[in-house]
């Protein structure tokens, strides 16, 4: 499954680095990439375990930088 998201007060291009890398790491990621200039992230993960990713992708976010949240 692949999904568009969008990500509110993000502000620095080394933070989008940073959660892009993180998350490409993830356990059941196939892909995912941040554009720090549109505020997105394009996952893509397994379908069988979409949701559990997506909650670890918050979780990335949050300690990355706590001031960027995950819209859907």
């Amino acid at each position: 499954m692949k999904k568009t998201y969008q990500l509110e007060d993000l502000d620095c291009a080394n933070c989008a680095a940073k959660i892009e890398q993180a998350i490409q790491s993830m356990e059941h990621v196939m892909s995912a990439s941040v554009s720090f200039m549109t505020q997105k992230l394009v996952l893509e993960a397994a379908d069988d375990h979409f949701k559990e990713v997506l909650q670890a992708v918050k979780k990335v976010i949050k300690k990355v930088d706590s001031d960027v949240t995950l819209k859907d």
